[in-house]
């Protein structure tokens, strides 16, 4: 099968620091090409990837040095290349929320639209019902709430490459935070967990420029402590050493995650994750077996007295199965094999607003 990937050019493909979605795509890109397909990958210049690269931006946009930029341009003129080239490809693959539809409407039964970010957002039922023809995949069931209309083709969780994550039998003592400092992060919340218990936190996190007066106010007087540790932003060289020492991660969010990539690259490295019951977090763990689920503070306190009747061979085992590059690869296989059936939903109108 001939496959385009198209992924948004805000990072890298894999990014060289943070980033999610761009992840995903360079290790499903990737297990494509190892299951015999033809795949062409859409990105920008420092793309490592085993697929033909199609080169539509010098550098990705977030660590362009370029004061001044236009996300929107890059994008489009990327739209405008994957355009030009349509004919080549059975299935184009986007990542790029709805921003390609209008571009694509007369070929929606060739295209797979994965939405990666959370859909609670005021404008977008509209989109979705202006153009119910497009097949959507979400990233969990949870994620779909709040657009249940919507041309879901499938639910494809996502995947990660086991090759590049170090399974570590041993941990060295402490607990991990990872991901964007962040108010729905709740790195705050980390903090306290660790200092009740009276274990070191290492934090390792970006701080976008968003949210850096709630990382000096709120989060930066919290780092004075002894049992804390700010690592500040890695990226995947440094991961299985962070991740795999870990006794356990801590996930203590507070929004509908869609998905939480870290929490399936803790469980490459072995070690179990204890998270907050939201969003994607019961479709991702598994209760007593991966880690633990709580609600609160309390209840992680006591999560973490529970580690020691956790395998950590069994959550790398587990990631394995469920969430390998090649497991999400075969899922998406199955869903391109019915893009014809998909892209033939019940028409919406803007009316049918109930």
């Amino acid at each position: 099968m001939r496959i385009a990937q198209v992924p948004p050019l805000y990072e890298a493909v894999p990014p060289r620091l943070y980033g999610g979605t761009e992840r995903v795509v360079a290790h499903l890109t990737d297990a494509l090409v190892d299951l015999g397909h033809e795949v062409t990958l859409f990105a920008s210049a420092e793309a490592k990837t085993k697929a033909d690269l199609v080169v539509v931006r010098d550098q990705a946009i977030r660590l362009d040095p370029a004061p001044l930029k236009s996300d929107l341009a890059a994008h489009i003129a990327m739209l405008a290349e994957v355009r030009r080239r349509a004919d080549e490809f059975d299935v184009i693959h986007f990542h790029t929320d709805m921003i390609h539809f209008p571009l694509f409407e007369d070929m929606a039964e060739k295209t797979l639209t994965t939405l990666h970010g959370r859909l609670d957002l005021k404008d977008l039922p509209g989109v979705y019902r202006r153009w119910p023809q497009f097949p959507l995949v979400s990233i969990s069931d949870s994620q779909r709430a709040p657009l249940p209309f919507a041309n879901w083709a499938g639910t494809v969780l996502h995947g990660m490459c086991a090759g590049i994550y170090e399974y570590h039998p041993k941990s060295e003592g402490y607990l991990a935070f990872l991901g964007r400092i962040s108010p729905e992060k709740g790195p705050e919340r980390a903090i306290a967990i660790a200092k009740r218990m009276g274990r070191r936190l290492k934090i390792a996190a970006k701080v976008d420029a968003a949210d850096r007066e709630y990382f000096h106010t709120v989060v930066e007087p919290l780092l004075d402590h002894p049992l804390v540790e700010f690592v500040g932003e890695i990226g995947d060289a440094e991961k299985s050493a962070f991740l795999g020492g870990a006794d356990a991660l801590l996930f203590p969010i507070a929004w509908p995650e869609p998905f939480g990539l870290v929490m399936i690259e803790a469980m490459a490295c072995g070690t179990p994750v204890i998270a907050y019951q939201w969003g994607s977090v019961p479709e991702v763990i598994e209760e007593g077996v991966t880690g633990f689920i709580v609600d609160d503070e309390d209840e992680a306190v006591e999560a973490l007295r529970r580690l020691p009747d956790l395998s950590r061979q069994a959550v790398r085992e587990r990631f394995e199965i469920r969430f390998s590059a090649h497991a999400m690869a075969r899922r998406y296989e199955d869903l391109y094999a019915r893009l014809d059936e998909a892209a033939r939903p019940p028409r919406l109108t803007l009316a049918q607003s109930a």
